[in-house]
């Protein structure tokens, strides 16, 4: 069989490319499979699934719509009266005198998707759906219209929980297990694209374990299954029925699918939604610790052979880690028997953690491995206890004798004074060697390292002044090493804490 491309224009002008197929000699027609024996029916599927997923209308009220305004008029004009009084009646009183105009509320509609996954009326969507929502319906898809109530929302996962009232069981769909999903594997989206409503496309997994950054759990299925504006919040199945993830972004400058769709893992979703049914929010594990990712010249630079696991930053005051003796450079490499590979896996492992258990967590100090036990806090717990501490500060200034500068790798560090603290408004808790220049060249502008960046430890060791870093690189070289591990404040911030290796002079 021989294959040509011809082109021709279609009805709008729109040019178009047509496979052509010759036969070749001696063979049948009949020899040729037809595309219907070629590729699997999933309309069966579809009918099966289609009454289990529902559209969602949200109305909404924002602030800045149009307001009536007046051009000046002068105090003597034999209309100023009169418009006074109109605006004042259409808009209120005004700072001056009525014609200030002021702005108005406006109601917003907007549409998205969800599925049923009780028949008593639990209805998963997006949060980004309905966060903002004065009113919310759903419709099935008999075209009955309900009235939905917010059950729980957690904006970390962008998931939702609706709740409808009605006197009949309605057709429900169930959560399969997105772990086995495959890279190539079929999956169906079904949703309300553009309000259309009951739409229904194919496609396979693209990939698995995306991170786009919309949140701290970021494992995102990609899918070029048609994902547009209007089906957020509609689930993805596999070819069994079940639904393996929720469709909730995509990536397009157009702003229509472009094969590039992104769906929260049915597994991420599970405890959340169980979370948000049972007490109307979520309640995750917390370990109270800041982390980052491990890069080869950091891996390095504490004698390990490989980069692994999440490096530990900063460590939060009486939380968990701080309890169970976990210091910052520690590499958490397992957490309650789950190996950490990267640093966003820790996140997502405790946060499924169940509140007030206790783990074994292993990690790297020294080059040595170690475990501790923890008990698990509450995220949400955490939270308050971060912001309270980062509020109320920490230990005073040093004095303000003339500083000790040294110059070195790139960078001129001076120990810390009063006079450079206010200077660079420099957190009161912290203690090191604040960085106060940067050469235009070097390992240290490489690294994006800026003047007011204080230096709190060198060579895993802390640093109480900018000899302490000199002596860090010193010992750097001659145990062999080519980069010295430092923890650094970004901006002098107690919260930005992140470790940095630094490449040493030849």
């Amino acid at each position: 069989m021989t294959m040509a491309w011809r082109k021709t224009a279609g009805a709008a002008g729109v040019a178009v490319m047509m496979l052509t197929a010759g036969l070749m000699t001696g063979t049948a027609l009949a020899e040729v499979p037809s595309q219907a024996e070629m590729l699997p029916s999933v309309a069966d599927l579809a009918d099966k699934l289609l009454p289990a997923v529902v559209e969602i209308s949200v109305e909404s009220k924002v602030e800045g719509g149009p307001a009536l305004s007046l051009p000046d008029m002068p105090d003597n004009s034999p209309f100023k009266d009169f418009f006074d009084e109109f605006m004042k009646r259409h808009q209120g009183e005004g700072g001056d005198g009525g014609n200030a105009p002021k702005p108005r509320n406006r109601t917003v509609n907007s549409m998205g998707s969800g599925f049923i996954i009780d028949a008593s009326g639990l209805v998963v969507t997006n949060n980004h759906v309905v966060e903002n929502a004065d009113a919310i319906e759903v419709k099935l898809q008999d075209q009955t219209t309900l009235k939905a109530e917010l059950v729980g929302r957690d904006p970390k996962t962008d998931l939702a929980v609706l709740r409808v009232k009605t006197d009949k069981p309605l057709p429900t769909v169930a959560f399969g297990d997105s772990d086995h999903l495959r890279i190539g594997e079929w999956v169906m989206a079904i949703g309300n694209p553009f309000g259309l409503g009951g739409s229904v496309s194919l496609g396979i997994v693209s990939a698995r374990n995306r991170d786009i950054n919309a949140g701290p759990y970021d494992d995102f299925i990609q899918t070029d299954a048609a994902i547009n504006k209007g089906n957020s919040g509609g689930p993805l199945f596999n070819m069994k029925g079940d639904v393996v993830g929720i469709n909730t972004a995509i990536f397009s400058p157009t702003g229509g699918s472009v094969g590039i769709g992104f769906s929260v893992p049915a597994n991420t979703a599970k405890g959340v939604v169980n979370q948000l049914v049972k007490f109307g929010e979520t309640r995750r594990g917390w370990f109270g610790v800041k982390i980052q990712d491990m890069s080869k010249d950091i891996a390095e630079s504490m004698g390990l052979p490989a980069p692994r696991g999440a490096l530990v930053a900063d460590v939060t005051d009486t939380g968990p880690a701080q309890k169970a003796g976990i210091e910052p450079g520690d590499v958490i490499i397992e957490f309650d028997g789950k190996p950490i590979a990267q640093m966003k896996d820790l996140p997502r492992i405790v946060a499924d953690t169940e509140v007030g258990r206790t783990v074994v967590v292993k990690v790297l100090r020294g080059g040595k491995e170690m475990s501790v036990n923890a008990e698990v806090g509450r995220l949400e717990d955490g939270e308050k206890l971060t912001t309270k501490g980062d509020e109320q500060g920490g230990m005073s200034g040093m004095t303000g004798n003339a500083p000790a500068v040294a110059t070195l790798l790139g960078m001129t560090v001076s120990s810390m004074t009063d006079a450079l603290r206010t200077q660079y408004k420099i957190d009161d808790k912290l203690e090191g060697a604040v960085i106060t220049s940067i050469a235009d060249q070097g390992t240290a502008a490489e690294k994006g390292l800026e003047p007011g960046d204080v230096i709190t430890e060198a060579g895993e060791k802390p640093v109480k002044g900018s000899g302490d870093i000199s002596a860090a690189a010193e010992q750097a070289k001659k145990d062999g090493k080519t980069s010295v591990l430092m923890l650094v404040a970004k901006g002098g911030k107690a919260s930005e804490m992140r470790f940095i290796a630094l490449k040493l002079d030849k």
